[in-house]
């Protein structure tokens, strides 16, 4: 008997399907601007490998929000890390750090409050 022709794109296309549903189960979440100084955030999903970018050398205002979404763990949850640069660069100043954990609609406060690396 002959496998029929249909059934694999069936099984092809409900395997498609399936990744689809399993990208979507990500965790949102909001970055904050903590101080006044106006930054650049570049974020980074450390669940994928390698790492992926979420959100790409974007300005932020001082105590400015903006939605963010990485992908989510084995137990559910977002682990990324971020690094900041302040806009203006005649004072210039850097900030990173790492969040593991986060659930969906936690805050990341990301700053400048060191000296940038030469």
């Amino acid at each position: 008997m002959t496998a029929h022709p249909h059934r694999s794109l069936v099984v092809l296309a409900l395997a498609l399907i399936g990744a689809i549903a399993l990208a979507g189960d990500g965790v949102n979440f909001k970055i904050t601007n903590d101080g006044i100084v106006d930054i650049f955030v570049t974020v980074y999903d450390m669940n994928t490998r390698p790492k992926s970018v979420v959100v790409d050398h974007q300005r932020i205002n001082g105590f400015t929000m903006i939605p963010a979404a990485a992908s989510a763990d084995a137990t559910g949850r977002a682990n990324i890390s971020w690094t900041a640069i302040s806009v203006d660069s005649r004072d210039r100043r850097c900030g990173h750090a790492a969040q593991t954990g986060l659930d969906n609609d936690a805050s990341v406060n990301v700053h400048v409050d060191s000296d940038c690396a030469p």
